[in-house]
């Protein structure tokens, strides 16, 4: 048995945020905060003059909040809480990356659950919210499908990921013209971050038929439009593939799961302040070539789908799938990016332990069809630092 989740309406096409208007309406609202990515607000981008000529288009009236940077808080969260209780409004708008809708999920949560403990929201069967309409920026999180947000506490500094179908935005709008401006190298990184949202999706242990059908279409699309916005940030057609297919990915992964790959980038990329897409890319063709034996089949199914020939045996099939994703590695320097980050470990012992001990404490571990152990994760980790170039010992 399987449930799927997903937004009850997705637009699409370029010059689609004109009509965020018309959807606030039909949502039952007139007065929105949009929450934003600073740098989105600001010049040149003026992504908020867009959103508020369309919603004054429409007679909707807006208020913006975008003091924020870096991965959301909870001081975030309580800040936009502040401005959306000032303002009266009655819907949010999320516009840019996951940070942007992260907040905004929280904030459409607990605008009408003010005394929820955040420790408690999954343990409810139906959450009210505001009405949430999330407009990505970038073509990577997929959050504007997904039901999980990723909110920092700002006391503890510990990372808060609750899950719930009710946070998933009401609507998302994918304008590929939003996403023009994302520079080649966050291309990449959030581009092979939806490529991991599908792969992962595909073969966790959670997949079922109606994730498969997503996720695979999601790395078909990958395959043959990343490359290309990468060296073309203005093929607006490829651009909308992009979103279409980190939408794909996250609806595949919300409805099954994330794994290994992910588990162990998060304490990666808290550890040295790596991109959270770089930090995922780093890592997936190790992860893909440690979980080759127990998901033989769905690999070869990957390979295929990122255009490699079916060969009679699906084991060197499979092994295309560590191909193909290492190409892209070099193709869009994932490994040159990787080490501007990771600098000599001065003692390799005592940091591998801490990045495994974090990476077997997260979500993912128990969903991926081979489980690994900590000396897996451990020669994981190793295997990515020989390949950065870094004496290991």
């Amino acid at each position: 048995m399987a449930t799927l989740s997903l937004p009850h309406q997705i637009k699409t096409g370029i010059g689609s945020v004109k009509q965020i208007g018309e959807v606030v309406k039909a949502n039952g609202a007139s007065r929105v905060l949009v929450i934003m990515d600073s740098f989105l607000a600001q010049s040149p981008l003026n992504i908020s003059e867009k959103v508020g000529d369309a919603l004054k288009q429409d007679g909707i009236d807006f208020a913006l909040f975008s003091d924020y940077a870096g991965e959301p808080t909870t001081a975030h969260v309580n800040k936009a809480l502040d401005t959306l209780q000032d303002f009266n409004a009655d819907c949010v708008i999320a516009v840019g990356g996951g940070s942007a809708i992260d907040i905004s999920k929280a904030v459409s949560l607990f605008a009408l659950n003010p005394e929820m403990a955040w420790d408690k929201i999954t343990l409810h069967s139906r959450l009210n919210c505001l009405p949430l309409i999330a407009v990505p920026t970038t073509a990577g999180t997929g959050s504007e499908a997904t039901k999980v947000m990723v909110i920092t506490n700002a006391e503890t500094d510990y990372k808060m990921n609750p899950g719930h179908h009710s946070l998933i935005p009401d609507a998302a709008i994918l304008d590929p013209e939003l996403t023009v401006s994302l520079p080649e190298n966050f291309t990449a990184f959030t581009g092979l971050d939806a490529l991991t949202h599908a792969i992962e999706a595909y073969v966790s242990n959670k997949a079922s038929r109606m994730t498969d059908l997503y996720a695979l279409k999601a790395i078909q699309m990958i395959g043959k439009s990343l490359p290309v916005v990468y060296e073309n940030s203005a093929d607006l057609k490829e651009r909308e593939n992009m979103l279409l297919a980190s939408c794909y990915a996250g609806i595949a992964f919300s409805n099954s799961s994330t794994n290994l790959a992910h588990a162990a980038a998060r304490p990666l990329g808290a550890r040295f302040h790596i991109p959270h897409g770089l930090s995922v890319a780093l890592l997936l063709p190790f992860v893909i070539r440690f979980g080759l034996e127990s998901a033989e089949d769905r690999y070869a199914d990957i390979a295929i789908a990122l255009g490699a020939d079916a060969d009679s045996s699906s084991i060197h099939t499979s092994e295309a799938a560590v191909e193909i994703t290492e190409v892209f590695n070099r193709q869009f320097k994932i490994w040159e990016a990787g080490e501007n980050f990771i600098k000599k470990i001065d003692d390799w012992d005592h940091e591998v332990k801490l990045l495994v001990n974090d990476a077997l404490s997260g979500n993912g571990i128990q969903t991926n069809r081979r489980k690994p152990t900590a000396k897996d994760i451990e020669d994981i980790y190793q295997s990515l630092f020989h390949r950065l170039g870094e004496k290991v010992v």
